[in-house]
């Protein structure tokens, strides 16, 4: 059945094979319980054991340390059943990953009701005991793990499900969302009580086969508090409005408390929140009763939304008409049906009354606004939403205007995406009125004044929403230090202690802790019919070289100054043809950003099928071809610290106060960074980035934001190892030009790059317009002309991937979907053609491709240039995504 995700008038080409088909494609798949060997073997970077040289700790420079070396981590994520491997499996699986050269697992959604085991025994009541099988199968695991030099982090807060059975009130039953659930934790001391005992059991617990508890143990490097939450995001994302009453009002209580704290009485509060009254002044608007037609007034239609509107006789008692707004045909966007008044001239910082009547065919919302009426199209008071039934209703609203205008309009968006009817009429906008933060019954002495809605906040004056905010933001970081106060000091809990990621909360919250945390995703799958809904999803097939730093970008004006930085979520998800781009990227940038830790997001969700020979969903890498071999290369590169750190750093300062104000605009999912204080993404391509929070200085020796120019489209490091370049577009590419690590990501294909030490790759044609990854790893001695000791290269080259048969459709717009059709196994690559000259003889070369455990199984021939020097060709015809290359030193003999 031909599906359209909602979405009218696109063609969709549905290709049941794959987006190109089958043709030139060759299976490859990665063996689950073989771990690579020889050349792509990289568990020579790990110490063994894990903890060997102590706990983990902070230097004075801001980044890891075991005793007195640095220490950078590469990790992958496991998701909830992968956590609780079979013991059969788990030394194979700790095996693979150390030899992958990953020294980091992140064991995550371990207490989610939907994981099988999961780590807490939900079937006993409640969520207070956990699961002896899925603890013995972790601490099997984890044990596993840790002979082989890879460390832990713990996650406590991620999918738990709270329930009355726990002690806590009913209500807590009708919470169905969990990340509902654990924002009620961030204030409710009775559900903090339960998270600090689930962190006791765990941690506390003594794995019998380290003979250490988890929190003496010096393999876990990381305890994580709660992933992908804030009191904040909470409020920004409408949790606080619909949470049961029962919990409304204990964040009432404390609301009220901390006003009496602030302001002592409601006078106070009244005149610190502006309340003031001034007379009505002269009507500004002509025709506000539509008895004069529809003089004065403009209907918006954009992006083929089509609406009509026309004088009507319904209107209520004391008029005679009214407009009529009817949708027949919704636009994409809340804003591409609007009415308004334009024209007219306001005061910043002069009291207004906008007044009318409105209703609507069925019960719905509309926004009611003053704006410029012209670009950019700022409100000048806020976005007020009004709730229409079908019943006349007056609606007024007093405002302060932010700004002078003469160019200003009233405005009635919202009516953009869905059909339907509106009349309004007796608009009105007049000078002055009466503003009332408090209705009469609120007052501070009976502790009665109300929560701020997020549903009302467009209408809420400014003052209002800067104390609600530094009200949430006092009682998030009173919940952020008591949890780490009571692992490190209750507990004993030696690991490092990080709350959640910048994104959910904000620099300086996270800047009290041990680290700061981030998770980015590049086109993550979206769902515009219902959350996580299989058959109806997309992603956007597109490769991230084409973007300005795309994701990375972003995630750079996160770092706080002076604290260890890391990324313990990141994937370019499947079924996206361009995805092995994600991991060299993510390395190499993640260097020249000086950052501490990479996690990819995730190895598995799964304890079973591990030998799937295909790619299992968004995900899961440990049966994507083409990320798996990327993870060694990019592994290398990034433990050895093969790319140097930016030189430069850029560098702004964001106060808590700063804080404050952008998060009046911000949203759930992006509160507030460096972004907001003046960084750009793209000055990450060149220098490193970086906050100076509330108590910090800005270095002497940083450059400003306006001493950068990111106005080009070929962005240079300035240690001139990394490229990023867009002078073609469409086909940008990213190059990498280290001693030990070289790399060519994008759409080179047709092209020669030089990549310093006399290393030259020029990349063929693809079936992508000539985009491919190849790196060139020196696993050992040095590139040169005349090598003194043996060279041993590891070659990566990687591009479109897919399942066998998979449901593949094009939905327009670089939206594709497989949406429930995985396809079958195996996996299907492509082989990329290229010639890659090396600065030895030619004389001293041989290479070998590799099979798919990385063991040789082809020998290569090596030709040379008009100067000698080796020329590998690689492509197809061997069938496989890496190669090795040797160089061998010849010693002169001895005569007799």
């Amino acid at each position: 059945m031909l599906r359209t995700l909602g979405l009218t008038s696109c063609l969709i080409l549905i290709l049941t094979i794959g987006a190109k088909g089958q043709d030139n494609l060759f299976p490859f798949w990665v063996p689950w319980d073989s771990a690579p060997t020889g050349v792509a073997d990289m568990s020579v970077l790990l110490h063994r054991p894990a903890g060997k040289f102590g706990h983990v700790h902070v230097g004075q420079d801001g980044h890891f340390y075991v005793g007195a070396q640095r220490i950078r981590f590469w990790g992958v994520n496991m998701t909830a059943n992968a956590c609780f491997q079979q013991k059969a499996n788990a030394p194979k699986v700790a095996m693979r990953l150390a030899k992958a050269g990953v020294n980091v697992v992140r064991f995550h959604h371990m207490d989610a009701p939907w994981s099988n085991p999961s780590l807490i025994n939900y079937a006993a009541g409640g969520s207070r005991t956990l699961n002896t099988d899925a603890l013995d199968r972790l601490d099997y695991f984890f044990a596993e793990l840790k002979k082989l030099g890879v460390y832990a982090n713990i996650n406590l807060v991620v999918h738990r499900l709270f329930s009355s059975r726990d002690g806590l009130p009913q209500e807590i039953d009708s919470v169905t969302d969990m990340k509902d659930q654990h924002v009620i934790g961030f204030f409710y001391q009775p559900m903090m009580e339960l998270q600090k005992e689930y962190a006791r059991l765990v941690l506390t617990h003594r794995n019998p086969y380290t003979g250490l508890t988890y929190a003496q143990d010096p393999a876990v490097a990381f305890v994580e508090i709660n992933n992908e939450n804030g009191l904040i995001h909470g409020f920004l994302g409408g949790v606080t409005d619909r949470i049961p009453a029962v919990f409304r009002a204990d964040l009432q209580r404390q609301w009220n408390e901390w006003l009496i704290a602030k302001y002592g009485n409601t006078q106070n509060l009244r005149q610190a929140w502006g309340e003031r009254s001034e007379p009505l002044g002269n009507e500004m608007l002509t025709n506000g009763n539509y008895t004069n037609g529809l003089n004065g007034w403009i209907l918006e239609q954009h992006a083929g939304a089509v609406a009509t509107a026309t004088q009507s006789t319904d209107a209520p008692s004391g008029y005679t008409r009214s407009v009529r707004i009817q949708v027949t045909q919704p636009g994409t966007q809340s804003w591409h049906v609007q009415w308004a008044q334009p024209g007219l001239t306001v005061e910043g910082g002069r009291l207004y009354t906008l007044s009318f009547w409105a209703k609507a065919s069925t019960t719905r919302n509309i926004i009611a606004t003053v704006t410029m009426a012209h670009d950019p199209w700022l409100a000048l008071d806020g976005w007020n939403t009004v709730s229409l039934s079908t019943q006349w209703r007056r609606y007024e609203f007093v405002f302060v205007v932010s700004q002078s205008d003469n160019n200003a309009r009233v405005l009635f968006t919202n009516m953009g995406t869905q059909t339907g009817t509106y009349w309004i009429t007796g608009v009105s906008l007049r000078p002055g009125g009466t503003l009332r933060v408090l209705p009469p019954d609120q007052n501070l002495e009976t502790k009665s004044v109300a929560n701020v809605l997020r549903s009302n906040w467009g209408s809420t004056p400014e003052a209002i929403q800067k104390d609600w905010l530094r009200f949430l933001w006092d009682r998030e970081a009173r919940y952020w230090t008591e949890m780490r106060d009571y692992l490190k000091s209750t507990l004993g809990v030696r690991a490092l202690v990080t709350g959640t990621i910048v994104g959910c909360t904000t620099p300086n919250l996270m800047a009290t802790m041990d680290l700061v945390d981030t998770h980015s995703y590049w086109q993550h799958p979206e769902f515009p019919g219902g959350s996580w809904d299989s058959s109806n999803w997309y992603i956007r097939n597109i490769s991230m070289v084409n973007e300005r730093g795309g994701t990375l970008a972003g995630l750079a004006t996160k770092r706080v100054l002076g604290k260890p930085h890391t990324l313990s979520e990141y994937n370019h998800p499947a079924p996206n043809t361009y995805t092995s781009e994600g991991l060299i990227l993510s390395a190499a940038y993640g260097l020249l950003q000086d950052w501490d830790a990479v996690y990819f997001y995730t190895y598995a969700h799964r304890n079973d099928n591990l030998d799937a020979r295909k790619i299992t969903g968004f995900f899961d890498i440990d049966q994507h071809p083409t990320q798996w071999i990327a993870m060694v290369a990019a592994a290398a590169m990034f433990l050895r610290g093969d790319v140097a750190p930016a030189q430069k750093q850029v560098v702004v300062s964001l106060n808590k106060e700063q804080e404050v104000q952008a998060l009046r605009s911000s949203w759930a999912w992006r509160l507030v960074d460096g972004a907001d204080a003046g960084l750009r993404g793209e000055m990450g391509l060149l220098h490193r980035l970086a906050v100076a929070v509330e108590g910090q200085s800005v270095p002497a020796d940083a450059l400003r934001p306006e001493q950068v120019n990111v106005n080009t489209s070929r962005f240079v490091s300035d240690t001139g190892q990394l490229v990023w370049d867009l002078t073609t577009a469409g086909r940008g590419v990213v190059t990498l030009s280290a001693p030990r690590s070289k790399a060519v990501v994008g759409f080179g294909g047709g092209r020669t790059f030089d990549l310093g030490d006399g290393v030259r790759v020029e990349p063929g044609n693809t079936r992508q317009n000539g985009f491919g990854v190849i790196t060139l790893t020196v696993k050992q001695g040095t590139l040169s002309t005349n090598p003194t000791q043996t060279v041993q290269m590891l070659i990566t080259a990687t591009g479109y991937v897919q399942n066998t048969n998979w449901g593949w459709e094009e939905l327009g717009d670089n939206r594709v979907t497989v949406r429930n059709n995985w396809g079958s196994a195996p996996s299907l690559v492509e082989g990329i053609p290229a010639r890659i000259t090396l600065p030895m003889p030619a004389s001293m070369v041989q290479a070998w491709a590799l099979d798919s455990r990385g063991a040789r199984k082809t020998r290569l021939p090596i030709s040379s240039d008009s100067t000698g020097r080796a020329v590998v060709q690689i492509g197809p015809q061997y069938q496989t995504l890496w190669y090795e290359v040797t160089a061998q030193v010849r010693r002169p003999v001895n005569p007799r």
